[in-house]
């Protein structure tokens, strides 16, 4: 899951392919992987289920945070993963949350981030 998230912050929509199970991935032309003004902060895991070394299967629940056009955005989903030939591939996703993050117009960037992560907003979804 990291560095799947790490390969969508790069840029390295390759890997993204390559690491999708080829049962579920979707051809390049009907996915875009990329998008314009999109910028990856940071990966918060909330909870795995499996996926240790001796299992073949297993399951994240992680917020993302990115910025679009400057403004916070979040997406929460929880992704299934399976181990073909010792790696690890994303098979599908259940989003369950996208939205803009709301700064409220009376806080200011040394306000607490309204993600929840408890760093300043200048240091976290306002960062860039």
């Amino acid at each position: 899951m990291r560095s799947r998230f790490t390969a969508y912050a790069l840029d390295k929509t390759q890997y993204v392919q390559d690491t999708w199970d080829a049962s579920t991935r979707p051809k390049p032309e009907e996915t875009q992987l990329a998008e314009e003004n999109i910028d990856w902060q940071r990966l918060e895991i909330i909870d795995t289920k499996k996926g240790e070394i001796n299992d073949s299967k297993g399951i994240v629940e992680f917020k993302a945070f990115y910025l679009n056009n400057g403004e916070a955005y979040r997406l929460h989903e929880v992704s299934r993963f399976a181990k073909t030939n010792g790696r690890w591939f994303y098979l599908d996703g259940v989003v369950k949350k996208v939205g803009k993050i709301i700064q409220q117009s009376n806080q200011g960037k040394n306000a607490p981030c309204s993600c929840g992560s408890g760093k300043k907003f200048k240091r976290c979804c306002g960062a860039g």
